[in-house]
């Protein structure tokens, strides 16, 4: 089984003839994920991936013509707020947005316009996901996957990519991979995610990749020593970084002596989730875990 993506997914892809767009759709349409349709205003009627994708000049002609169900914009962050809205107006009902540098005034407004609209959004800034074997949504590297027990779930696109190719060398195979996005204003929450995989009866256990800045990975902590009895792992990013400093993501700040890494890692402690000191220890808590 898998969460958010799947073989019935039905993917038009906003911003489709542009660099980024060709170049992530391609390794999607790879790996295997069935990209129904291409948006891009003005260039209806054409073709994407060498004739292999038909362009739409709406998302309402993608949902019409080809029964798209789930979206992927690639459209520069000026546009991307309005790309999210067309998509949902058009009936799309799961959106990754994999644009960053979106104002979080804009993102403000359209978090809570696909939330009323019952809308389910990963992003923005984000890598995506990816239901190993099954499809793969966004811009996460399709090799380095193996199929297996494990679902993870980051705010980190390039940490993601670090713990799953540990796993995979390790030989811990993963259900579905998510990265929410590092921004301060997303879609979809560590809690959405863990639920989700809580839910899944082919997850066996849980990886969690967090970072400085915000409450969240508390908020998170709290809900797994509520809900999830599934073994879990996770690491924090940014043990040493200096307060009131940025740290990649616009999202990864210490502001107010709030949303440190150790304040993070107590967190999860107390709530019996293993924390490794590296990326590379994960699969090592895995195993004693229980996790084969």
């Amino acid at each position: 089984m898998s969460i958010l993506v799947n073989a019935e997914t039905r993917l038009v892809v906003q911003g489709i003839t542009g660099r980024e767009g060709d170049f992530h759709s391609r390794a999607m349409l790879e790996y295997g994920t069935p990209i129904v349709a291409g948006m891009t205003p003005g260039k209806g009627g054409q073709t994407a991936l060498d004739g292999r994708v038909p362009v739409y000049d709406t998302v309402v002609d993608a949902v019409r013509e080809e029964g798209a169900n789930t979206s992927c914009i690639f459209v520069p962050a000026a546009g991307a707020p309005d790309a999210m809205l067309e998509a949902a107006e058009a009936g799309i009902r799961l959106i990754f947005c994999i644009t960053e540098g979106i104002p979080a005034l804009d993102m403000l407004q359209v978090y809570w316009v696909l939330r009323q609209q019952g809308v389910r959004l990963i992003g923005p800034n984000c890598p995506g996901a990816t239901s190993v074997g099954q499809a793969k949504v966004g811009i996460i590297p399709g090799n380095i996957h193996r199929p297996g027990p494990v679902g993870l779930v980051s705010r980190s696109g390039t940490l993601t990519y670090e713990v799953v190719q540990a796993m995979t060398d390790a030989g811990v195979g993963q259900t579905t991979c998510v990265g929410i996005g590092g921004d301060p204003i997303v879609g979809t929450s560590f809690i959405d995610v863990l639920d989700m995989f809580n839910q899944d009866p082919e997850t066996d256990a849980i990886v969690m990749i967090g970072e400085i800045g915000g409450d969240e990975e508390e908020h998170a902590a709290a809900f797994c020593a509520r809900e999830v009895r599934k073994p879990m792992a996770a690491f924090i990013a940014g043990r040493t970084a200096p307060p009131g400093r940025r740290m990649g993501h616009a999202g990864a700040i210490i502001s107010g002596g709030a949303g440190t890494a150790e304040s993070k890692r107590q967190a999860l402690q107390a709530a019996g989730i293993a924390v490794a000191d590296s990326p590379s220890q994960i699969p090592a808590l895995l195993r004693q875990a229980g996790v084969r």
